[in-house]
């Protein structure tokens, strides 16, 4: 195997990347508008318009309850700049949790969820 990334089938793949290079400098790497590829270190993500002719009619649906864990250094950080300060969603708010880490969940564009997390020491 060469490659392996998931790719998410959106209505609008733009909106998601624009959240996803602003908000966690993600770097586009290929973008065509009905298709973007998204790059963060060694981590690569897909984003495709749903209903595009590339994609079967049996599969044409959008991606739902699908969630993003991104894992970095001050989710604390993070939690002020994009909740406090910018105004986004959240689904959950900052909290440490007993099995070891510290997240909040926010509502990127196009439903998908991003739980934003930095390890801790489990409690």
């Amino acid at each position: 195997m060469a490659s392996f990334y998931p790719v998410l089938q959106l209505g609008d793949p733009t909106a998601l990347r624009d959240f996803l290079v602003q908000e966690f400098g993600f770097v586009v790497t290929f973008d065509s508008g009905w298709y973007v590829s998204l790059r963060a270190g060694n981590y690569e993500l897909g984003l495709v318009k749903a209903g595009h002719l590339t994609i079967s009619a049996k599969a044409e649906v959008t991606s739902t309850g699908f969630r993003l864990n991104l894992e970095v250094a001050d989710v604390d950080a993070l939690y002020q700049k994009m909740i406090v300060e910018g105004g986004h969603t959240e689904l959950l708010g900052l909290r440490t949790e007993e099995f070891g880490q510290r997240h909040f969940i926010v509502e990127a564009p196009g439903g998908v969820l991003i739980d934003v997390i930095t390890r801790t020491a489990p409690i």
